[in-house]
């Protein structure tokens, strides 16, 4: 009976020493990308996020754990109904271990808590919402590249700090608009500054006439455009023609990327003041890496939300190899708050125990014609803001994740 036990207590240390592969579910690590592939955040997201993607999991060798890695992806129409129903089939029937993207904050909030209690990842690159990681924050998500507490702070402040001291808001009709206009708000009214008042345009506006017109009539000094993609475009050449710069006000782009500058052209876009975690022609890492992506993406450079989807998901492979699996989606957010992060794109950083990843941002501004070098040469440096600058206290976002 003692060598029986003996024997048994063998075995049972033997298959606890057993190759960390056999713990990855179904034998394959599979990743999801959501994303707007045909409406106004396209450019911003799109495809380029699916290339991105696509060379993470090239660049850490195809396989991890021992286990092949698959790619699969879908359109959400930035729609909260479909984003959810394509994440459910997935999990439930496609078996995928980890999401990346949504598309929008709407979107976000709703796959948030389908990953929450389906216990998978939730890797969140393109929505803004400080509520991600905040009172909705939740063990299964990490929040990457920025949020509206760090676009408030960034480009909010300095313009307050320069002199734009009223405020008149174009807000998106949905979470991402409002939460943007409540934390510049903050922000604005922090530094001495006023809000005079604000209008909620519809997602995907073509004609902001009327828009422009209440914000001219405001009297402020900043028309702060808490939008995003196809509407901060729009938006800003609507103000062009009604010659709202010219007769003195100043716009606040809260959300811009480079693709916007590039739809733009530096003639609209010259003078902008922007907030960024990332941008292309950074260091010779960004550069390289860049433009492996634009040779593989028509040309353009990538976006701070595409960078992302390539960080976020690079890390979590790393986590899942420390690990040994892949499964139960907690735990390995748990190892990928326990690793420090660092890849040529975000440099080193950490994921706080809220899910937000934190490392620099930057305030930019759009370079005249005359200052541009080159295609996709759109911005100089004005100011590098440290992560625990930038980035909201962790104890104020009323987190249930956060002790004390």
């Amino acid at each position: 009976m003692k060598r029986r036990i003996t024997l048994g207590v063998a075995l049972a240390v033997s298959l606890g020493a057993m190759p960390a592969a056999a713990e990855i579910s179904g034998d394959v690590v599979k990743i999801g990308v959501l994303t707007d592939m045909s409406s106004l955040y396209s450019d911003i997201n799109g495809a380029g996020a699916v290339v991105a993607a696509q060379m993470a999991i090239e660049d850490f060798g195809g396989t991890v754990a021992g286990k092949p890695i698959e790619l699969v992806s879908a359109d959400t129409q930035n729609k909260p109904d479909v984003g959810l129903s394509v994440a459910g089939r997935w999990v439930d029937v496609e078996g995928v271990d980890v999401i990346s993207g949504a598309s929008s904050s709407a979107v976000t909030l709703a796959v948030q808590n389908l990953a929450a209690d389906k216990n998978i990842v939730y890797l969140v690159s393109d929505a803004a919402s400080s509520d991600i990681t905040g009172k909705l924050c939740n063990a299964n998500t990490v929040h990457w590249v920025y949020d509206t507490a760090a676009l408030a702070n960034g480009t909010g402040s300095a313009v307050v700090k320069a002199g734009g001291d009223t405020w008149y808001f174009l807000t998106a009709d949905y979470a991402f608009g409002y939460a943007l206009e409540r934390d510049v708000t903050e922000v604005v009214k922090e530094a001495g500054g006023e809000v005079l008042g604000s209008v909620r345009h519809p997602l995907n506006t073509s004609d902001f006439s009327s828009f422009i017109l209440q914000a001219q009539a405001s009297g402020a000094k900043i028309v702060g455009l808490a939008n995003a993609g196809g509407d901060t475009v729009n938006s800003i050449k609507a103000a062009s023609e009604f010659g709202l710069v010219q007769a003195g006000q100043k716009m606040a782009g809260l959300l811009v990327f480079i693709s916007d500058v590039h739809s733009m052209g530096l003639d609209v876009a010259q003078g902008l003041q922007l907030t960024e975690a990332f941008y292309w022609d950074q260091n010779d890492e960004t550069r390289e890496w860049s433009k492996r992506f634009a040779e593989r993406h028509q040309g353009k450079m990538p976006t701070s939300v595409q960078a992302g989807h390539y960080a976020s998901i690079m890390h979590y492979l790393k986590a899942v190899e420390a690990l040994g699996s892949d499964q139960p989606g907690d735990a390995v957010v748990a190892k990928m708050k326990e690793l420090e992060t660092d890849d040529p794109l975000f440099g080193k950083g950490l994921i706080r125990q809220d899910g937000r990843k934190m490392h620099d941002m930057y305030l930019f501004e759009v370079k005249a014609p005359s200052e541009s070098e080159g295609p996709w040469d759109y911005y100089k440096l004005i100011r590098t803001i440290p992560g625990d600058e930038a980035f909201r206290p962790m104890e104020e976002g009323e987190c249930p994740l956060v002790k004390g």
